[in-house]
């Protein structure tokens, strides 16, 4: 039996420790927490946890860091505020090293790197020497930056008697505009932060509270107090000093640092960033008249266009243009062309033309591309239906759906356009007198206005006619942005300087009411699932979402009745209709039976 190999007896090698455990360990709980909220955020965590364990040597702060892959400004920031709260906690010197960095004086290569980051520490050390920290400022926005005039804008509206005590997001970044020397909408060269992106530090720093959906803004007791000095500033220049005993402080982190890119920004603020450059063309990039001075006042002007500061411009959805028979699109387009028609294709969630009163922004030199000007959506609105499109409409449930989304896009004069075609109607699956009993109960019913004509040059002619007419009877109008979201909002002043005003929507914030698959409430679900009940319409549908707003007040009304003749009775008498017809016995059974029948309906 051969002898066993005798045992080597020795030492066993230590793995070597990160020499940054601080750093890892915050970086395993930020990827921690990110994953717990499903974010994406989480993968880059871990690629900086990566890239930081094969780092062999010791940082002496995070900014430091930016040399290793995977580490932008945005982590390098919070490990910066986390290592400066562990060093206070722990009563160590603010330039101090974290846990396993080398001694004092000891050179490695981040400061052969960083030496003016090297001497601003020990700078740091030697003025907190004396054992007296240096106080905390307190924070107040840089003026005219975007936190300022998002403070001041809410502050004035809770001046007027029987405010609401809060704003709407468009309607802040309206008034805010005109207190600011920076756009809400359009980012500045090199950077994808706007003056909108300070709401976040607002919200972080509890000066504003966002509630409800859609948001609504209010200052807090701390951003009322701020709000008040600031307004006091503007009477009185030195106020924010003799209150503070500081001059202006710097803008907040977003406007500080252009092209920064914030990865510790949660969901909610990345949408509302993408929705601020989406909207960039129905927000304000307005500058005061006096060359910047402020422009605050109890009565703010909410964004006017007088009369010669816009034009008139007929949006074309794009569907019209592209797709189906191109060269019948394409024909509509040239006759346009031909007639001398300014026009603009895009994309309309809700019709096929309308038209925007587009305000006229001088070019800015030294910039390849004009400022995008407000743009501020007339009353008209027009859907176009051929003969075929209608009978296919009809079939599948569209035209119904089309005329309700229609008659609640927030536009007034709703507005059919139908091509007869000739005898193109009689090789429909519907026969054609079917067709022409829904357009005219589209015209007398629903109340739209019908417009009849026999091809594509014709429609191209009134939709010609149509924009010169409307360059016409607003020529000398003030058109003054209102807002879908405040109901029964119509523009205060009906005149202003001698002159009419029209009370008209944004487009942006048109079109995104008008998108047709976004989040629904409760009321919005409830109404679809009641139109597709054959023979209720949305006039009818509406009513009974006046009488029983959701499903559950429905059926506890149900459960309040007596008897099941009284319960498939309940409806019957609610009034719909400009005609105030009664929803009849015959519905009122047929919505009982679909809520309240368990199982299969017979």
């Amino acid at each position: 039996m051969p002898a066993a190999e005798p045992v080597r007896v020795g030492r066993k090698r230590t793995l070597p420790s990160s020499p940054n455990p601080l750093f890892l360990k915050w970086l395993t709980e930020l990827r921690d927490e990110a994953k717990e909220k499903g974010l994406k955020i989480q993968y880059t965590y871990q690629k900086a946890i990566s890239s930081l364990n094969k780092y062999p040597l010791p940082l002496q702060n995070a900014k430091e860091a930016k040399i290793l892959q995977n580490f932008g400004d945005g982590i390098c920031k919070i490990l910066d505020e986390k290592l400066q709260r562990h060093l206070r906690e722990n009563d160590a010197p603010i330039g101090s090293l974290p846990e396993g960095a080398p001694p004092p004086g000891r050179q490695d290569n981040n400061n052969r790197l960083a030496p003016s980051r090297k001497k601003n520490a020990e700078g740091d050390r030697g003025k907190e020497g004396g054992g007296r920290r240096k106080k905390k400022r307190d924070y107040v926005p840089q003026k005219r930056s975007g936190g300022y005039a998002v403070l001041l804008a809410l502050y004035t509206q809770m001046q007027i008697p029987g405010s609401k005590g809060y704003m709407f997001k468009m309607e802040l970044q309206a008034e805010a505009q005109l207190l600011c020397d920076k756009s809400f909408s359009v980012p500045d060269l090199g950077s994808k932060y706007t003056a909108w992106s300070s709401v976040s530090t607002l919200i972080r720093k509890n000066f504003v509270i966002k509630t409800h959906n859609p948001a609504r803004y209010s200052l807090t007791e701390e951003g009322l107090a701020l709000a008040e000095r600031l307004e006091s500033v503007e009477h009185d220049p030195e106020g924010v000093k003799d209150a503070t005993g500081e001059e202006w402080l710097d803008q907040e982190e977003e406007e500080r640092a252009p092209g920064l890119v914030d990865l510790t920004a949660s969901d909610d603020e990345e949408e509302e960033d993408d929705d601020v450059r989406i909207q960039a063309a129905g927000a304000a990039q307005v500058r005061s008249d006096a060359g910047g001075a402020p422009a605050a006042s109890k009565t703010p002007n909410k964004g006017s266009l007088p009369p010669g500061s816009y034009e008139i411009i007929l949006c074309v959805d794009f569907i019209e243009t592209t797709g189906g028979s191109n060269h019948r699109k394409q024909e509509l387009v040239k006759e346009l062309q031909r007639n001398g028609v300014n026009f603009d294709v895009r994309k309309l969630n809700v019709g096929d033309f309308l038209w925007v009163a587009r305000e006229k922004v001088a070019p800015v030199p030294g910039q390849l591309r004009a400022p995008t000007g407000r743009e501020l959506v007339l009353d008209y609105i027009i859907e176009r239906k051929r003969m075929d499109d209608l009978c296919g409409s009809i079939i599948d449930g569209r035209f119904r759906e089309q005329k309700f989304r229609m008659k609640r896009c927030g536009l007034r004069r709703p507005c059919y356009l139908v091509e007869e075609h000739g005898s193109a109607a009689s090789h429909l699956s519907l026969p054609e007198s079917t067709l022409q009993q829904a357009i005219v109960n589209t015209q007398v019913v629903d109340g739209f206005f019908v417009k009849r004509v026999q091809d594509v040059r014709e429609s191209a002619a009134y939709l010609t006619v149509m924009t010169r007419y409307l360059m016409k009877l607003y020529q000398d109008c003030t058109l003054i942005w209102r807002s879908r979201e405040l109901q029964g909002d119509e523009g205060g002043d009906e005149e202003e300087r001698g002159t009419p005003s029209c009370s008209l929507i944004s487009f942006a914030e048109f079109n995104y009411g008008a998108i047709k698959n976004k989040c629904q409430t409760v009321r919005e679900v409830f109404a679809r699932q009641l139109m597709q009940v054959s023979g209720l319409s949305g006039d009818k549908a509406a009513a009974i979402l006046e009488q029983y707003s959701t499903p559950h007040s429905l059926l506890t009304a149900y459960e309040r009745c007596t008897g099941e003749a009284q319960k498939e009775k309940l409806l019957s008498s609610i009034r719909y209709g400009k005609l105030k017809r009664n929803v009849g016995p015959a519905l009122s059974r047929t919505v009982y039976q679909l809520y309240c029948t368990k199982g299969a309906l017979s």
